[in-house]
């Protein structure tokens, strides 16, 4: 049997593929996505045996196109295999029953690519869409094609079963397919003349501003209600359905409610279903709504921009630009016109000049009268050897050969010491002379002197060095200055810590450990007058004479205790003015009777001594709580300073002789006073800590400066008879002078003592003053203050005094200066008192 085409002349028109849209309405068969096409066979005839070789090769290669396609539509409807309908239908319909659709229309299109105008005026008369009748139309036309091809074998009605079962499953999709089409496409006529879908163009802009939030849901604009019989709520991107979210029981409901999680707002999202939560930023945004205020990131209380002027301008402001006719040339600017041109007239400037540029050096490397090129400024030679004398020489005459004397001299000598390396020697001829023994280490010096020769010059700085140390007078020009001792003063049993010496520089008051109070004659050296004060041996730490000539009045001090003592040994008119100077705070004080208890409120208290102390010599008796060390009086005679480093906020204590009336100055104590001492001339106090020295100002009550010594323990100041200078000495050895009208730190230190600096003074009269220390030293300086502020003072070291003897590390523990003479007075810890006289 013969193979033959079905086609024909002409064949019909090609069923059109229709893709179709699933939505959420739409909740038909699967099979809306699977392509309907009509059954093309290919039949062997064999009655026609004349057809040609490649008519047969077509129909073969159409015959395994249509297999080909078989086996793809197989895999397609594998995805479909869940819905029950669809397998029903199609089950078995791809078994070899339908062939290739596109293997036709390819073979249509080659048939009438000749006809192609024909084609398209016939595809434009026909209909843009095919209803349900055409189809069926179709389906009977291709029916009774076959029919009449296929041979009555058993394959045939097998065939017309499966054709009958797809044409029904296409019905069936077309139905549902066919109202959504047309409005997602448009059909028109196709190159193969059978219809082309044609799909609206598509509007790519959201509908929503909020472009970056990923959709949960695919409905599009269909609201949720049309969902509310439906378990899902739409499909995703991949077609399936979106389940409802569960709802939650009673108790589930009630358990939120008692347990709010974060964000929870009690609705429901409409698009979801689910439960709306909301973060803080939107909160925050919700809050502020309700509050009324500024929702967005806006600052309300920003600066404001005045964008018009408030200022009212008398001339209306324009853009237009300057008339020319508005232009004053300016005379200023034409005379400096007129002047260029006059220089360019007389050649004084030369506009556009070339630029002159500087020759460049060039050598000629290979000239042979090369000149010397001069060397830099900077430049230094090699070292030079130096050139060989005659003792160098191998037959040196007789003169320079060495004696024995001077050969044993010369090896004895240090080789650093030998003015020469070598001794001269005498050979007889040129060949007798031996290797030189030096000469490997001459080249090693040699190569090490132009090694580490200077490459840099420099000036040296020709400068005297006694230029640079100060310029100060000769001591022999500075006199008068004690420089020996001329009086001892022994009696004393133990150490002597106290020296004091009167207003008219003629008795000498002294105390120690032994607990007595002893007067010497200046001069002669023998003790006057004796009292014994301290209790249990306590040690007398200051004794001090009033300063007014005529009171006679001597303090003491000894553990807690202060004495004011009148001694036996001035006049009567000076006793009797001492003894009513004291007699005189009685009457002030509110308890003379000689009661030692003091009680918390007082700060200290007068009475009057014991008869033992009364016939010493004693009048009156001051009780402290702590042990007073230093005593301090005021220039007029009537104040005096106790300061007892112990005493707390009462360390410093201001005593009044005429009323009997003790004061405290501070509340606080501000570190452990060591000294106290009143302005020569002026209402301050000076008070001394271990670090500073702070000066008050009574009348005013405050703290005018305080001085930095940068010591570690200050032991002692003193105040400069003019007021401006302090003086300090530390335990640390230091002695440092401080200028007030300069800076609070030391304008010199003086460190000339070994050990700690025990006691510092000025002398009143005579520019003066002495250190003493531990080490067993006096060092008197001279120091001038002059008045003219542009000088600084001018300190010159005299005079080291030695005498006392250190004993158990404690050497010359005060001094004092003479009144009127440059005497200086000091005692130590052997027992002693010394005069040093110039």
């Amino acid at each position: 049997m013969a193979k033959r085409k079905l086609a024909g002349a002409k064949k019909p028109a090609a069923k059109p593929q229709t893709s179709v849209q699933i939505t959420g309405n739409q909740q038909g068969s699967k099979l809306e996505n699977v392509p309907a096409r009509a059954p093309r066979l290919l039949i062997e005839d064999e009655d026609e045996d004349n057809e040609d070789g490649d008519e047969e090769g077509y129909i073969d290669d159409e015959a395994e196109e249509a297999e080909d396609d078989e086996l793809e539509y197989e895999s397609d409807l594998d995805e479909y295999d869940d819905e029950d309908d669809v397998s029903e239908k199609f089950e078995g319909l791809l078994d070899g029953a339908i062939s290739d659709s596109e293997s036709e229309d390819e073979a249509s299109d080659d048939a009438s690519e000749g006809d192609g105008e024909e084609d398209d005026a016939d595809a434009n008369e026909e209909a843009l869409h095919f209803g349900e009748d055409d189809e069926n139309e179709e389906h009977e036309d291709e029916a009774e094609v076959i029919k009449n091809s296929v041979s009555d074998d058993d394959e045939e009605d097998e065939y017309l079963s499966k054709y009958s079962a797809a044409s029904e499953a296409e019905s069936l999709s077309s139905i549902s397919s066919d109202q959504d089409d047309s409005r997602i496409a448009y059909y028109t006529a196709g190159a193969d003349g059978g219809p082309r879908p044609i799909y609206h163009e598509i509007d790519p802009h959201y509908s929503s501003d909020d472009s970056d939030l990923e959709d949960m849901n695919t409905i599009g604009n269909v609201p949720l209600s049309a969902y509310d019989e439906y378990p899902h709520i739409g499909y995703d991107i991949n077609g399936k359905r979106i389940m409802r979210p569960a709802t939650g029981s009673a108790l589930d409901s009630l358990l939120d409610s008692i347990e709010v999680p974060e964000g929870w707002t009690g609705l429901i999202d409409k698009e979801s279903g689910a439960d709306l939560k909301l973060t803080k930023d939107e909160l925050e945004l919700v809050k502020k709504i309700q509050l009324g205020e500024n929702a967005g990131d806006v600052n309300p209380y920003e600066n404001t921009i005045e964008w018009f002027s408030s200022k009212t301008e008398i001339m209306a402001l324009s853009a237009a630009p300057e008339p020319k006719r508005r232009f004053v040339p300016s005379r200023h600017e034409a005379k400096r016109i007129m002047k260029i041109v006059k220089a360019i007239r007389e050649g004084r400037i030369v506009p556009n000049k070339p630029k002159v540029r500087p020759e460049q050096m060039v050598y000629d490397l290979w000239a042979d009268d090369l000149q010397e090129q001069q060397p830099h400024v900077m430049h230094i030679p090699a070292p030079k050897l130096a050139k060989p004398t005659n003792d160098e020489s191998y037959n040196p005459p007789e003169e320079y050969l060495p004696s024995e004397e001077e050969i044993n001299a010369w090896n004895e000598t240090d080789a650093m010491d030998r003015e020469r390396d070598y001794l001269p020697r005498k050979y007889s001829s040129l060949r007798t002379v031996p290797r030189y023994e030096d000469f490997v280490r001459e080249r090693f010096e040699r190569s090490l002197d132009l090694y580490l020769a200077p490459r840099v010059r420099k000036n040296k700085l020709n400068i005297d060095p006694d230029s640079l140390l100060p310029k100060l007078p000769s001591p022999q020009d500075l006199r008068p200055f004690p420089i020996k001792c001329s009086v001892t003063y022994r009696g004393h049993k133990g150490r002597v810590r106290a020296v004091s010496i009167d207003s008219s520089g003629l008795w000498l008051a002294t105390g120690g450990d032994d607990g007595t109070v002893r007067i010497w004659e200046v001069l002669t050296g023998r003790e006057i007058w004796k009292a014994t004060v301290g209790d249990d041996d306590e040690a007398v730490q200051s004794v001090e004479w009033n300063p007014v000539k005529d009171s006679g009045i001597l303090a003491v001090s000894a553990g807690e205790k202060i004495f004011l003592c009148l001694p036996p040994i001035f006049d009567d008119e000076t006793e009797v003015a001492g003894q009513e100077l004291l007699a005189a705070g009685w009457g002030y004080a509110a308890q003379p009777a000689p009661v030692e208890h003091i009680n918390k409120e007082q700060q200290c208290k007068w009475i009057k001594p014991s008869t033992k102390l009364a016939s010493q010599g004693v009048d009156v008796v001051i009780v402290c709580r702590k042990t007073v060390k230093q005593i301090a009086w005021h220039r007029r005679g009537d104040y005096f300073t106790g300061v007892s480093p112990e005493g707390a906020n009462m360390a410093v204590l201001v005593h009044q002789v005429s009323k009997h009336n003790t004061q405290s100055p501070f509340r606080k104590s501000k570190g452990i006073i060591q000294r106290a001492q009143f302005h020569p001339f002026k209402p301050m106090l000076y008070v001394a800590t271990q670090r500073y020295v702070r000066i008050y100002d009574l009348s005013t009550q405050s703290l005018t400066k305080a001085l930095q010594p940068g010591a570690r323990w200050l032991s002692s100041f003193d105040i400069h008879p003019q007021g401006d200078n302090v003086i300090t000495g530390s335990y640390d050895k230091r002695v440092t002078w401080h200028d007030l009208d300069l800076s609070t730190k030391p304008y010199r230190t003086l460190r000339y003592h070994t050990r700690a600096v025990r006691d510092v003074r000025f002398h009143t009269r005579l520019p003066l003053f002495c250190s003493a220390s531990d080490d067993g030293y006096i060092n008197v300086f001279h120091g001038t203050v002059y008045d003219d502020l542009l000088r600084n003072p001018l300190l010159v070291p005299l005079k080291v005094l030695k005498g006392h003897t250190v004993v158990q590390s404690l050497g010359v523990l005060k001094v004092a200066w003479h009144p009127k003479e440059a005497w200086l007075f000091s005692v130590g810890a052997d027992g002693t008192a010394k005069l040093w006289t110039s």
